[in-house]
């Protein structure tokens, strides 16, 4: 099989390596791929945003299945654009990827399905929700109801935070488009995690739980990022736990938007707050997390390529073998990231004789024969082993091993 994996960073090389361990695949591209991608496969000069270009390289390349990584391309429905011309692609339609694009869409489908969710109003003008805060209890959370590359939600424990806030989001146009809408909704607190779901309509499959630290800070401090590392599974959350979030989380949401018409099929995230009432969704996106998907794939023993061409084709799978054991992910970024930050910088891998790491790159690009720095994830050096304290020192020895100019780390990857 030809497949085509849609992006560039870390997610993506995870994807592309994981799918590469398959005998059903002969050739991967990556559109556009990262420098790590093209020693799997071949990367191709076209943006994930491209729609049209990307359907016609599919279409001439015959592209047996297409992958989406990202959420941009998928909220301006790539998926119905490829099946539309009878190309099969693994993601959701435009209407089924609101759960991620909408933050508005989000919240009151939870409220219709019953799904537990931190209470909330939605805004479209900037003075309603001034009121609105000018009379509510803190802490608030305050999120720009659109895609905003993970960083739209801003927790306020004052006024002036959540005044400053909506300001920025709604006047200022902090995030752009985004930001026409806002979701102010109370703060939850407890243990945070990811879970990750197979979903074909009504039928589920979940992941081992994870959890991101957003965070760009050692002790969860400063503004949220795109990710600075995760770990799978997260401790705590056992077999029961997962089969209670599938039941109350996955399954009336999964449900729900079937009787809406907008059925789901793809990955399907839940952002969970693990509080003392139970767990309550934060988020939901529509895609593999990142760095999720590096902590997790790394312990995945089935073939990811069978799990999704027999989603593709209606047989879904009944489980999925796990290997015993922790990952932890830590992210390399750039100095300045998220906000500003300098591309170009010249990288360096040194070999490291331990078979339990993985570098997956995220922000490289091979130039001149040099590996140079991209984007502000840089990246992820995944440690795995049997106990969590081993994972986490292999994975901080494949960070030791890689120095660029400016490069930043947290040294605290899990806070457990």
């Amino acid at each position: 099989m030809k497949v085509l994996i849609i992006g560039g960073g870390g997610r993506e090389h995870t994807l592309g390596w994981k799918i590469s361990q398959s005998s059903e695949v002969d050739k991967i591209f990556f559109a556009p791929g990262n420098g790590g991608t093209s020693d799997i496969g071949e990367n191709i000069d076209i943006h994930p945003d491209d729609i049209n270009e990307l359907l016609k390289f599919a279409q001439t390349n015959n592209i047996d299945l297409t992958i989406v990584g990202p959420e941009i391309p998928l909220s301006m429905g790539i998926a119905d654009s490829f099946r539309a011309k009878g190309l099969k692609i693994f993601g959701p339609t435009r209407d089924a990827a609101q759960l991620e694009s909408s933050k508005a869409f989000a919240k009151e489908m939870m409220a219709k399905y019953g799904v537990p969710t931190g209470r909330y109003e939605i805004f479209d003008d900037y003075n309603a929700a001034r009121h609105y805060l000018e009379k509510h209890s803190l802490p608030v959370v305050v999120k720009a109801s659109g895609l905003a590359a993970g960083k739209g939600a801003i927790v306020c424990m004052s006024k002036e935070e959540a005044f400053k806030s909506i300001d920025e989001i709604m006047q200022q146009k902090k995030f752009g488009e985004a930001g026409n809408v806002v979701v102010i909704e109370d703060f939850l607190s407890g243990k945070e995690a990811s879970i990750l779901a197979f979903l074909d309509g009504d039928r589920i499959l979940p992941l081992i739980p994870s959890q991101d630290h957003k965070k760009i800070y050692d002790g969860d401090k400063g503004p949220n990022t795109g990710g600075m590392g995760a770990y799978a599974p997260v401790i705590g959350i056992g077999a029961s736990d997962i089969e209670y979030i599938k039941e109350k989380i996955f399954k009336p949401t999964a449900e729900g938007m079937l009787k809406q018409g907008i059925p789901f099929q793809g990955i399907l995230y839940a952002g969970l707050m693990i509080t003392k009432e139970g767990p309550e969704v934060l988020e939901f996106n529509v895609r593999f997390g990142d760095p999720e998907t590096q902590a997790i794939l790394p312990l995945m023993k089935s073939d990811l390529m069978k799990i999704i061409t027999e989603i593709m084709d209606g047989k879904f799978p009944e489980n999925i073998e796990w290997a015993q054991g922790y990952a932890v992910c830590v992210v390399a970024v750039s100095q300045g990231y998220p906000v500003k930050y300098e591309k170009g910088k010249s990288i360096s891998i040194k070999e490291v004789d331990n078979n339990n790491i993985i570098i997956f790159h995220a922000g490289t690009k091979k130039q001149d024969a040099q590996l140079r720095t991209s984007g502000g994830r840089v990246l992820n050096s995944v440690g795995i082993d049997k106990t969590i304290e081993n994972a986490k020192k292999n994975a901080y020895q494949g960070i030791t091993a890689i120095s660029f100019e400016g490069m930043y780390y947290r040294k605290d990857i899990p806070v457990i």
